[in-house]
């Protein structure tokens, strides 16, 4: 019984059980790389180059001879390790931002907002150029790109979530008891804003996702000969009409990722306000 309440519930948000899955998928992927590929995915192999998928190399070789499962595999745990700390950096600079906006109101929360617009005139492209020309080409530089570019996103969120907290009445019962600011931002306001950061966190990595690919393609990302999906794209370009299928597999890997996170942000939106279920 057990089994078929938890298959109803599932068939009841399709959207959260195939971003679930593919996102799990995925993340299994990732995990694995770290003990398991079926070859060096760095390995350069002259006299395997560009073999069709099949055999010993389920989805063939390169034009450098290295398998391209493996290389998929390391590049779902470069890209994995990326949105992460993207996203975790975003939401260290963005949600402590909105929530002392919305909580203080007046000048500071204007001067918060004016900050926030700020940063969002610097996209994650031109910010990776700009920290690219100052300290290289690295995946660190990658990842705070795309976290200061995603930071202003939870902000607004934050923000606009503190509002509605700071109107109810339980915040000033708090307010009327002597509560300090912090007591009533950790006790209150964090926990019931919880739900939206959970939700753009969702949605912020799906772009982080997107934005590393980019930035590696355009050579702004991380370095070879460490495997990335971007990286893997750039690599194929020039095979593009002899040998298609290097394109395909990575870009497919880079739309499933996107994907399977931008359904499980709409699944955890439904199932964190019914109210919004079906409305897009």
């Amino acid at each position: 019984m057990k089994a078929r309440s938890l298959l109803g519930r599932l068939a009841r948000r399709p959207a959260l059980t195939a971003g679930g899955i593919l996102v799990t998928l995925i993340l299994a992927l990732a995990l694995l790389s770290l003990l398991w590929t079926p070859y060096d995915p760095t390995h350069v192999e002259a006299a395997q180059r560009l073999l069709p998928p099949g055999g010993e190399h389920l989805l063939g070789t390169d034009q450098f001879g290295r398998d391209v499962v493996s290389r998929l595999m390391t590049g779902a745990r470069t890209t994995v390790f990326v949105g992460v700390v993207a996203v975790g950096f975003a939401v260290a600079i963005g949600v402590p931002m909105g929530v002392a906006a919305g909580m203080s109101g007046g000048p500071l929360s204007a001067l918060l907002m004016r900050v926030s617009d700020f940063l969002l005139a610097f996209p994650a492209l031109l910010l990776a150029i700009m920290l690219a020309a100052v300290y290289g080409t690295s995946t660190l530089t990658a990842m705070v790109a795309i976290g200061i570019a995603s930071a202003p996103g939870f902000a607004r969120v934050a923000r606009a979530a503190t509002l509605r907290v700071m109107a109810a009445e339980y915040v000033d019962a708090a307010r009327l008891a002597r509560r300090t600011r912090a007591a009533i931002a950790v006790r209150h306001v964090l926990p019931n804003i919880r739900d939206v950061v959970i939700v753009q966190a969702s949605v912020a990595f799906a772009t982080a996702v997107l934005a590393e690919a980019a930035l590696s393609y355009l050579g702004l990302g991380t370095p070879p000969p460490t495997p990335s999906w971007g990286r893997m794209l750039l690599d194929s370009q020039e095979l593009l009409f002899d040998k298609p299928e290097l394109c395909l597999w990575p870009g497919l890997a880079v739309a499933a990722a996107v994907l399977g996170l931008n359904l499980l942000g709409d699944g955890l939106r439904d199932r964190f306000d019914p109210t919004l279920e079906g409305v897009r």
